[in-house]
């Protein structure tokens, strides 16, 4: 259950990323409001998930889940560009996050 707290921590961490792209800023009220929410909630899930995992890994996979999200969502989303280079940094970044998950 702790790990499924850090996978759904991860997601909101992607939301409030993303969410502070909408804000303009934080000059947009709606975004602000999503921004606040998902980051209270990444934080709660996160807080969730460290009462039995440790907090090296925990962190780690955290910021490794919200950083492949967020270039995910901008590659497709805001038509950021996409090169080989990326693809194998964003490759490195999900072989740790198995890794951390293996080694735990």
């Amino acid at each position: 259950m702790n790990w499924l707290y850090l996978l759904i921590a991860g997601f909101f961490e992607v939301f409030w990323a993303v969410g502070l792209k909408f804000s303009q800023g934080f000059s947009k009220i709606v975004p602000n409001i999503f921004t606040g929410v998902g980051m209270l909630a990444s934080f709660y899930f996160l807080s969730l998930a460290l009462k039995k995992l440790p907090l090296s890994t925990s962190y780690a996979i955290w910021t490794g889940i919200g950083t492949i999200g967020t270039v995910l969502f901008g590659v497709f989303y805001f038509g950021e560009s996409i090169i080989p280079a990326k693809i194998i940094c964003i490759a490195m970044i999900i072989f740790g996050i198995i890794g951390l998950r293996i080694l735990s």
